[in-house]
């Protein structure tokens, strides 16, 4: 029995990688019962990570390592995104600090794990549940370390930025990351505003965008775009676009 336990062992241990965390769901699914995770744990093999996952001894794990866990090992839709994937690639417009809130993006029903939750972060942890896009849309991967993660593409980003405007993100900035966004891709944003059930995230990114005069967006077919009726107020005593029915700040006009 031993023997099988260190064949199992050695097997686990090779297809690791440090830094992450090991499941016990799937553990299970790979062959090592509940019970022989207990043994592993006994013979400090692994640690204890928090209900239902285990980590190996003396290594740290980093937030991407975890989320690394969550994506690949219970295909959990959570993704990276808003201002954290635009600096991630690089795209933001000021420079970010490492005490930067972490935002994470995920359909209403999902619930981060209480392992996750209840650890020491370097960073705070913002889970943002919503449904105004598909939660596998222009989703990109990012290599990090000797991992990968499911983070949003420039455009989805950006989306998300408009998403959280004017609560928890400066629509100035997001009309100054905008304005560094030359490349964006115009199939990707066709079907990205096709999908978006956000009136307000819509008209908003149609204005910036018009506003910056990027020539990308000649190429988005804004009849196929539903706008919705009525008036969107992005904050109190703006400015009135009629073009796209939005009051937004003075400050954005002047700029």
């Amino acid at each position: 029995m031993t023997t099988n336990y260190d064949k199992k062992l050695m097997r686990l241990l090779s297809s690791h990688v440090p830094g992450t965390v090991l499941l016990a769901s799937w553990l299970a699914r790979n062959g090592i019962s509940r019970d022989l995770q207990q043994y592993y744990l006994k013979s400090g093999w692994l640690e204890s990570y928090g209900i239902g996952a285990f980590k190996r001894p003396n290594e740290k794990v980093r937030w991407t390592g975890a989320l690394n866990s969550l994506q690949r090992k219970t295909e959990l839709p959570v993704h990276v995104g808003g201002l954290t994937s635009i600096s991630l690639q690089g795209l933001s417009h000021y420079v970010r600090t490492d005490k930067e809130p972490l935002y994470l993006f995920s359909p209403q029903y999902v619930k981060l794990p209480k392992w996750f939750l209840i650890q020491e972060w370097s960073n705070q942890i913002i889970h943002i549940r919503s449904k105004f896009l598909p939660s596998n849309l222009a989703l990109i991967d990012y290599s990090l370390e000797t991992w990968k993660l499911k983070i949003s593409s420039p455009e989805r980003a950006l989306l998300e930025c408009l998403y959280l405007t004017p609560d928890r993100f400066d629509i100035m900035e997001c009309y100054q990351i905008l304005e560094g966004l030359v490349n964006l891709r115009p199939d990707t944003l066709q079907e990205l505003l096709e999908s978006c059930n956000s009136i307000k995230v819509k008209r908003l990114f149609l204005f910036i965008a018009s506003k910056a005069n990027h020539k990308w967006l000649d190429f988005v077919d804004q009849s196929r775009i539903e706008l919705g009726a009525g008036d969107r107020a992005i904050v109190k005593w703006g400015v009135y676009i009629s073009k796209y029915k939005i009051s937004v700040p003075k400050e954005l006009i002047e700029q």
